[in-house]
């Protein structure tokens, strides 16, 4: 699979508190918080149960699929990576097996594709193996 996004993007952030996550990514894994508390998924990684304010948290892998809750399409590239490379589809997925939390991510489809609300998404998993350090982004592309 070549990637959907170009070289010469900075290596995001990857935070203590997210270790998990990005470790899951690297294994096509789809890792979410979990309080082992009051048992509430939360995204994006926080070192507090946002229901519970529990410091008891956990992480569990969740199906890689959920549906579009929200999307749009900005015309504008973020870096200068990105120049030439527009417009691009951004997704809100809503993940239905961890609690309905939400995750931003970038649709992979034709600049011009309509996109539905309620849409089934599934993860693609693209490596990015050749940063500093190594990683791994979850894209989204339309089930079927």
């Amino acid at each position: 699979m070549s990637n959907a996004l170009p070289p010469g993007l900075p290596a995001p952030a990857q935070e203590p508190v997210a270790k998990p996550y990005w470790e899951g990514t690297r294994t096509n894994k789809l890792m979410i918080q979990r309080c082992t508390g009051c048992g509430a998924h939360q995204w994006g990684p926080e070192w507090v149960c946002h229901r519970c304010h529990s410091f008891d948290l956990g992480w569990e892998e969740v199906a890689p699929r959920g549906r579009i809750w929200s999307w749009q399409r900005p015309h504008h590239p973020v870096h200068p990576a990105l120049n030439g490379h527009g417009p691009y589809t951004i997704v809100l997925v809503e993940l239905p097996e961890a609690g309905n939390v939400r995750m931003v991510g970038n649709l992979l489809c034709a600049p011009d594709a309509k996109v539905e609300i309620g849409a089934e998404v599934e993860a693609v998993f693209e490596p990015h193996d050749d940063a500093d350090p190594p990683y791994t982004l979850v894209q989204w592309r339309a089930k079927g």
